[in-house]
């Protein structure tokens, strides 16, 4: 399988990962007539089928390892169980997720969510491989902090004649990021210890939790919408547009791009997990000037809102970084 030899690229997974997993939600934002909830059944088609293709291809090339198929084979049941556990615990967190898009959009959801994952995630994967300069890795998730916070104040000065459903977009997306840096440490953990599988059997793994944990999870919160609307009926999924469900598979492809690259990168010998998953979340950063600059999400927001956003965006990259120095310094 391919593994990373310098950190340059090593680094340049990293940032691809960013790029993916702060990018996937816009096909949510281009199906606006489709429920997320039925857009999430495609999501999950486009992360088994890129898992597959991922390890098909780069997982069956190089000389580093057992290929793809030969470390599905050889995987013991406990990096099984980890890798989809792993998976079941980021469904819920990216089903409440979306949900925060729906309610709050991109640049509040994924600020405040992800931001908070990078925190969780990177805390708790430094303390099972403990790689890179403590005082950049830890200084930078301060600066994350700060701008999650400046990011929740801007949105409740944006939602000032909507105070009750700006209290629920900001609470569903905290409980999104608190699941959501619950769920890397166990990936991180299904790939440690002697004849661990790789990072490319691990992500068939994961997607395949996601996919077991969709089906009651997904069809709960279909009945139970967090929006406050209707139930999302099944019926809506099978009617819904060709074009549509395309942007659902492409949006889950898209996202297990952004995992295979990340998971290849924290078994590189200088990055290490913490690392890896915090400048993969720096997808905070490239949600946000997607709400921001492309959807507009607060055009039409008081000026005390923008200034704010202002400071976020200026943590967020201080921040940031911070973390991508941690391993060279």
């Amino acid at each position: 399988m391919y593994q990373p030899e310098t950190y340059f690229i090593a680094l340049a997974l990293m940032l691809t990962s960013m790029l993916c997993w702060g990018s996937w939600a816009n096909t949510v934002k281009l199906c606006p007539g489709y429920r997320f909830q039925l857009l999430y059944w495609d999501f999950i088609l486009g992360l088994l089928a890129a898992a597959i293709v991922w390890g098909s291809t780069l997982g069956s090339l190089g000389t580093v390892g057992r290929s793809f198929y030969a470390d599905i084979a050889h995987s013991g049941a406990h990096p099984i169980l980890f890798a989809m556990a792993g998976g079941a615990i980021f469904n819920i967190a990216n089903l409440l997720l979306v949900a925060a898009i729906d309610i709050a959009g991109l640049a509040v959801a994924f600020p405040i969510g992800i931001g908070l994952a990078l925190v969780a995630g990177a805390i708790s994967s430094y303390i099972i491989s403990p790689k890179g300069n403590p005082l950049l890795l830890f200084g930078g998730i301060a600066f994350v902090t700060a701008a999650i916070v400046f990011d929740a104040v801007a949105y409740r000065l944006r939602e000032t004649e909507r105070p009750a459903m700006s209290r629920r977009g900001i609470v569903i997306s905290l409980i999104a990021g608190l699941l959501m840096g619950m769920f890397y440490p166990f990936v991180s953990k299904a790939m440690t210890g002697e004849g661990a599988p790789g990072p490319y059997a691990v992500l068939l793994f994961f997607t395949i939790g996601v996919a077991v944990c969709a089906i009651p999870v997904n069809y709960f919160f279909m009945r139970f919408p967090l929006d406050g609307r209707e139930p999302a009926l099944m019926r809506g999924y099978w009617r819904a547009p060709g074009a549509w469900h395309f942007w659902g598979v492409v949006g889950g492809a898209i996202w297990c791009t952004g995992a295979m690259a990340n998971f290849v990168a924290s078994q590189a010998h200088i990055v290490g997990p913490a690392v890896s998953y915090s400048i993969g979340q720096g997808a905070t950063m490239i949600s946000a000037c997607w709400g921001v600059f492309v959807w507009h999400e607060f055009s039409g927001a008081p000026s005390r809102s923008k200034n704010i956003l202002i400071w976020m965006f200026i943590f967020f990259l201080c921040g940031l970084t911070a973390v991508a120095c941690a391993p060279i310094f």
